[in-house]
């Protein structure tokens, strides 16, 4: 009986190892995660969850009896230390080892860490959800660094909990280098008109005992100091391996390592994407949501192509919107509407390669459809 192990219990390996289930492997599933939760969502940690909005319970992807009731070897607390691709084995820390048929590297990111020797707060678990929950609820003056997806709905939440929040950027808008000026500035102007102090074109240089220091010499106090500077894929277990690895892990567009036996899903893989002809790296919710089960389909010897148009979206104070494609290259936006109701277009010598819908809805499916055709836009 084939043995199939995921190294990575988020999103990616749960749903890798539900669609497993789900396609009828009857064989060993061997779900390996590092942290002492059962696989949750991480969108709710920097929106609802932070802002008290939603329970507890509603991030977890499956609850407890479902690994058992599916067969699902469920190990919590446990890290992979080393792969062993020509013995098709895995090392944990207790130096227990354990062999598999197909593995699934689903490992996912860790926030960059800002320098300095002051105390400083990340995003990325439950825990750190938690943790940032309760110090809103004290007020007091708090410094996100970094105005991207992170850094800025963590500002919406402090401030809706009523703190006095700074955010520090070291480009000219927020989100600059993804969504360009024109939509960045609408994002400051809607952070601005809720009383947070952005500060753009400064950077933070190191966090100290009283605050952050930025590049021209000034020191924000600070009661509370969030990082949120994007985040590092974890390569180094595949790089080790002997896996080609360039910025995440390098797969084909059926999610293959180049190892035939080994596939990456989620935020650590850099998969080509026939859409548009390259390798993407996509950190969102829906590639972790969709990855999974089509390298789980793949490992089971399928026919994949993974060819999803990347998708996230975003709810900050009034604002919600949702994201298709991948903006890289792009040479024009293009907004249709006003205010905060309009859908932008990001195009590349007249084509549609990226769309955002803000405050409109349903229209998800017609953005993609025209990214994946290709064609202009009809102005």
């Amino acid at each position: 009986m084939a043995t199939f192990v995921i190294v990575g219990a988020g999103l990616a390996g749960a749903k890798a190892a539900q669609t497993l289930r789900d396609e009828g492997f009857d064989g060993e599933i061997v779900l390996i995660g590092a942290e002492d939760e059962r696989p949750y969502e991480r969108p709710p940690l920097s929106k609802g969850y932070l802002q008290g909005k939603s329970e507890r319970e509603k991030i977890f992807v499956h609850p407890p009896e479902w690994y058992t009731g599916n067969r699902v070897d469920l190990r919590l607390g446990s890290t992979v230390t080393n792969i062993d691709l020509d013995g098709h084995e895995v090392t944990l820390a207790d130096d227990s080892r354990q062999p598999y048929d197909k593995l699934l590297i689903a490992t996912g990111a860790s926030p960059r860490r800002l320098p300095g020797q002051g105390p400083v707060r990340y995003l990325r678990t439950v825990g750190d959800s938690e943790a940032l929950k309760e110090r809103f609820a004290e007020g007091g003056r708090v410094v996100i660094v970094g105005a991207g997806w992170i850094g800025l709905e963590t500002a919406a939440a402090a401030r809706t909990a009523g703190c006095e929040v700074t955010v520090v950027e070291p480009e000219p808008t927020p989100l600059f280098k993804v969504m360009g000026p024109e939509v960045g500035g609408i994002f400051a102007d809607l952070h601005r008109g809720h009383g947070v102090d952005l500060r753009l074109g400064i950077a933070a240089e190191e966090v100290t005992g009283d605050g952050v220091r930025l590049n021209s010499g000034e020191v924000l106090a600070a009661d509370l100091v969030v990082a949120g500077i994007g985040a590092a894929p974890d390569v180094e277990l595949a790089r080790e391996a002997g896996l080609e690895v360039r910025e995440g892990i390098v797969t084909d567009a059926a999610l293959r390592t180049s190892h035939p036996d080994v596939h990456a899903a989620g935020d650590v893989a850099e998969t080509y994407n026939p859409i548009y002809d390259r390798w993407l790296r996509v950190e969102h919710w829906a590639n972790a949501l969709n990855g999974g089960p089509a390298a789980a389909r793949s490992m089971l010897g399928q026919e994949v192509v993974y060819d999803r148009v990347p998708y996230f979206y975003t709810d900050q104070f009034e604002l919600g919107m949702e994201f298709s494609g991948d903006t890289h290259g792009y040479d024009e936006v293009f907004v249709k509407g006003k205010g905060l109701e309009f859908i932008a277009y990001w195009l590349r010598e007249g084509s549609v390669i990226a769309g955002m819908n803000v405050n409109i809805w349903d229209v998800v499916g017609d953005i993609q459809n025209l990214i994946r055709s290709g064609g202009p836009l009809q102005r």
